[in-house]
């Protein structure tokens, strides 16, 4: 039997728009809010530490994936340098990971559309997520050309914001909550109003802010000249997303002083409503929404693409390394968007509190998948030298910045189990990893 592989069908431009599309979504369009509240200003730093940690894991990735060409995924080289089980517990983390995300995705798009209709959430969601498992089930080429425009849009409108807002700045624009000015970053408390706990305690949606960036060792398999394409969305995605979302709030910061943004909802539709225009809430209320459903759209992707590796590779069920007459893996992708829709079900059960609880322990494994990368990274440079030194597209400060990183990941694991509204998601967690670990061994 022929040996089905995958298409690369993707083009540079998709590949950075893939990788910005599934990071910039739900955690900064609607998680925000919620991380404004607790950290002040201060989020801005909050933003701006976890992006430059997550810059390193990326070049970490970029010089693995390319130490040698055949890596489809993370469970490879995790399985070639950290053995078998890691390969196997990454492989259906990552798995995880995203089905968590695109959870988290599908209940935002539920809570969008209450801004116009009051319906419960969970009919858009499942709405939503069938209209997205057509989308996968076409072409990758195709898939990666919806998922750039989509995530176009999200872009253009970040740039909007910031434009709307360095305009506001200029003409002492008055909006109903005072005169936009940059001294409303500062002047509701200072720069940590709800003090050092306060900034660390917004930590966690933070880092979800982030999940999605390492899609690039997902679409790898699938890239056109992975050797140019790669290096060249690794070094830019990084930096734009930073760019974007620190502008962003920034922006946010200087319209709507922290103190009255809500929570619960997304600032950037509250801070488009203060200026005045009676559509402009509505207007970006539907970007916001296709956001959540582009993220969603990702995650799809990445699941399906997992299972076809995990198939392949011998580490589940051979009909998950099966892809169709459109080279798409179709039963991997039905499976993920069956267990996706348990997302719907929670918005249905708990939808005040299915959010976060979805959002903490996607976080936390992926700061699994991530702490992997940079173990099998410091293991590559340690038994493969030669290639190490061969490499073209070297981490900086290997091996002693991964080190660093993973002390951050475990602070970070320790600052969610002191918050007492992330404690119990943290807790349930290693069930998830023993189970994993329990199925590795039995089918031994």
């Amino acid at each position: 039997m022929k040996q089905q592989e995958l298409q690369r069908g993707l083009k540079n431009r998709h590949v950075q728009l893939i990788a910005i599309g599934g990071t910039i979504g739900t955690g900064l369009f609607l998680g925000s809010g919620k991380a404004i509240s607790l950290a002040g200003p201060s989020i801005i730093f909050a933003y701006l530490i976890v992006g430059i940690a997550l810059f390193f894991v990326m070049r970490v990735l970029g010089e693995l994936l390319l130490s040698r060409s055949g890596y489809t995924s993370f469970s490879d080289f995790a399985t070639e340098y950290l053995g078998e089980w890691a390969g196997f517990v990454t492989g259906w983390t990552y798995w995880f990971c995203w089905i968590m995300v695109a959870m988290a995705d599908i209940i935002a798009v539920g809570i969008y559309v209450q801004y116009w209709f009051d319906i419960p959430q969970w009919i858009p969601a499942i709405i939503c997520l069938i209209v997205l498992l057509f989308l996968n089930l076409l072409t990758v080429k195709l898939f990666g050309e919806i998922e750039f425009w989509f995530a176009l849009i999200k872009i253009i409108t970040i740039i909007a914001l910031i434009a709307l807002g360095v305009i506001l700045l200029i003409i002492g624009f008055e909006t109903e909550t005072g005169k936009v000015a940059v001294s409303n970053i500062w002047a509701h408390g200072g720069m940590f109003p709800n003090g050092v706990f306060g900034f660390l305690m917004a930590f966690q949606m933070v880092v979800f802010a982030f999940v999605g960036v390492e899609i690039i060792g997902v679409t790898a398999a699938e890239t056109e000249n992975p050797e140019k394409n790669i290096p060249s969305a690794i070094n830019k995605i990084p930096v734009r997303i930073l760019i974007f979302y620190i502008g962003a709030l920034l922006v946010i910061l200087m319209v709507n002083p922290w103190d009255t943004l809500s929570a619960e909802n997304s600032p950037f539709v509250q801070v488009f409503g203060l200026i005045g225009i009676p559509i402009a809430g509505g207007i970006i209320n539907f970007v916001v929404l296709t956001s959540a459903a582009s993220a969603g759209n990702s995650g799809m992707f990445s699941t399906s693409r997992m299972l076809f590796s995990l198939g392949k590779n011998g580490q589940a069920p051979k009909s998950f390394g099966r892809l169709n007459k459109r080279s798409v893996p179709k039963n991997g992708l039905l499976v993920s968007t069956i267990v996706v829709s348990i997302g719907a079900l929670l918005s249905k059960l708990i939808p005040d509190t299915a959010f976060s609880v979805v959002t903490t322990i996607s976080a936390i494994c992926f700061i699994w998948v991530w702490s992997i990368i940079l173990i099998s990274h410091i293991v590559y440079r340690k038994t493969k030298p030669a290639l190490a030194k061969r490499s073209k597209f070297k981490a900086p400060l290997a091996p002693f910045i991964n080190y660093v990183i993973l002390a951050f990941f475990v602070f970070l694991l320790v600052l969610m189990f002191i918050s007492e509204e992330t404690r119990t998601a943290l807790v349930l967690t290693p069930i998830w990893f023993i189970l994993l670990s329990a199925i590795y061994h039995l089918r031994k």
